[in-house]
């Protein structure tokens, strides 16, 4: 057990926002089924947690970055603070649409096209990001996300508002295309990774790695899938389970998103002003911990070093007794030509 190889890769923003919307999931489908009769200002807590760090990361971040301006002729600076600044802005514009929902699930006073027009717009502005991301070698998952997904917002807040009085497997229509694209992803990994088990010349170690890629992308969009299919036909009458029963597959994919998080590469170092990978900054803060993350176990080694240990003790009884060598025993010699 190593700590350091544990948070070696670990993805600290990707773990924030998976474990944020297991919990809103949670506690948004024991709201729906009259489980808890919470407000849903509460419910929306775990979002709201989200956003307060992303404000004071960022913060703190920009505060470091004109207090110090040393610091920008660090390698790659100018690039990751701006990736900062515009995830920064993304997260607002998603803020704004998470408190109009929750102020029109609360009173219903506005109509869901007003609501849905922040998320419209960041699904727009997220086309051109990802342009950007891509000249400048950034991740853009949630940006990916959002520019895939512009027509089925505007599907949904049609539907809410029943300016169409569509099904909602229609309704899904742009969802179902991106699951299908997915799953399409998701045979071709597993696919690629059968041909790298079978094929002899693959290093260990990156027959590993894509035997990994096959089965966490498995476990991400096949129960995701799951899920979308049952809340359809939920929405559509076509079942009676309850919400908290159709969103297990969610909760399935939002778990291994968390798992995924730890060996996820990554992350912009200027969130909360690090400067470095979450590792060093965390064993740097913690400096108990470089203690714990130096000590390793290893089950092996340990077994021949016993091993190691019990030949030595062997050996030295047998030189304090002074046991006969068997290996050299002394055979009469015999020659054909001597007569008996």
């Amino acid at each position: 057990m190593n700590l350091k190889n544990i948070f070696q890769d670990f993805n600290p923003s990707k773990f924030l926002v998976f474990t944020c919307l297991l919990l809103f999931s949670l506690l948004f489908a024991l709201r729906l089924d009259n489980t808890i009769e919470w407000s849903y200002w509460v419910i929306f807590l775990p979002i709201w947690i989200w956003k307060i760090f992303v404000i004071v990361g960022a913060s703190l971040g920009s505060y470091i970055w004109w207090k110090h301006p040393q610091y920008r002729m660090e390698h790659n600076s100018h690039v990751q603070f701006k990736a900062m600044v515009i995830c920064t802005g993304m997260h607002l514009l998603l803020l704004m649409f998470e408190f109009l929902a929750c102020n029109n699930l609360e009173a219903e006073t506005h109509s869901w096209i007003l609501v849905f027009i922040p998320l419209m717009f960041l699904s727009l502005v997220s086309i051109g990001i990802c342009i950007w991301a891509v000249k400048n070698d950034r991740s853009f998952e949630m940006e990916f996300f959002c520019s895939v997904n512009i027509l089925q917002f505007i599907f949904i807040a049609l539907r809410l508002d029943k300016y169409i009085d569509w099904s909602w497997v229609i309704v899904f229509i742009p969802m179902w295309i991106v699951m299908c694209t997915a799953m399409i992803g998701v045979l071709y990994v597993i696919i690629f990774a059968i041909i790298t088990v079978k094929s002899p010349d693959i290093i260990p170690q990156h027959r590993r790695g894509n035997i990994s890629i096959a089965i966490g992308n498995s476990f991400i969009v096949v129960p995701l899938l799951i899920f979308e299919v049952l809340l359809a036909n939920r929405l559509d009458g076509d079942n009676h389970f309850k919400y908290t029963a159709i969103t297990v597959p969610l909760f399935v994919s939002l778990i291994t998103m968390i798992c995924l998080s730890f060996g996820s590469k990554g992350g912009n170092q200027w969130w909360f002003g690090m400067r470095k990978d979450f590792c060093q900054f965390l064993l740097g803060v913690c400096p108990f911990l470089q203690e714990y993350g130096n000590i390793s176990y290893s089950l092996h080694k340990n077994r021949q070093n016993q091993e190691e240990s019990t030949t030595q003790t062997t050996t030295d009884t047998a030189k304090k007794y002074k046991l006969p060598d068997v290996s050299k025993v002394v055979v009469p010699v015999i020659s054909i030509e001597t007569p008996d």
